[in-house]
């Protein structure tokens, strides 16, 4: 599959924006950890996919160099009131959700590669972690771009992505990254 076809099925997908970019153009910042450890989602230390299950700033930054693509999503979500924490946690599920459906795909036609979510994954409620067992979807869990020290202003920039659409709009962003 081409990147240009990768691009193409992302917005088949339904995602507002999409781009291939090479990882060692993502900027990392490890100033990006302390707001897991603030845990105002509360999923710091109950889910595998989080801090400071999911590893170190330097480990989650190596698990993405030691590949050489990123194919970068991007959703777009009416919401006016960014205070609305309820809209917020719907929008970044339906981001994940189509993220998931197309990772599925890509792995389908010949494309391995791991998500990197708007949020932390929610495929179990509550994570087998808090049960102290182990993941129950290792294959399709996913940590989110905070957990991964992930620059998502720079990346959005990088890829000629808005990041701050404006308008009653918010952005949502992922990766799926692979090679």
């Amino acid at each position: 599959m081409t990147e240009k076809e990768m691009v193409e099925l992302a917005v088949a997908e339904g995602f507002a924006g999409a781009a291939i970019i090479d990882t060692e153009k993502i900027v990392f910042d490890s100033m990006f950890r302390p707001l897991c450890e603030e845990n105002l989602c509360g999923q710091y230390g109950v889910n595998h996919s989080c801090p400071p299950s999911c590893g170190t700033p330097e480990q989650m930054k190596q698990r993405i160099l030691s590949h050489k693509k990123a194919l970068v999503l991007q959703t777009m979500w009416e919401i006016s009131d960014y205070e609305d924490k309820e809209a917020i946690k719907q929008a970044k599920r339906g981001h994940n959700l189509a993220a998931i459906r197309l990772m599925k795909s890509l792995r389908e036609q010949g494309c391995p590669g791991f998500l990197v979510g708007a949020s932390g994954c929610a495929l179990c409620s509550p994570c087998a972690l808090k049960n102290g067992e182990s993941c129950t979807f290792p294959d399709l869990q996913y940590s989110c771009m905070s957990a991964y020290c992930i620059f998502v202003k720079k990346l959005a920039d990088e890829c000629g992505l808005e990041y701050t659409p404006g308008d009653g709009l918010t952005a949502f962003f992922g990766m799926y990254v692979f090679a």
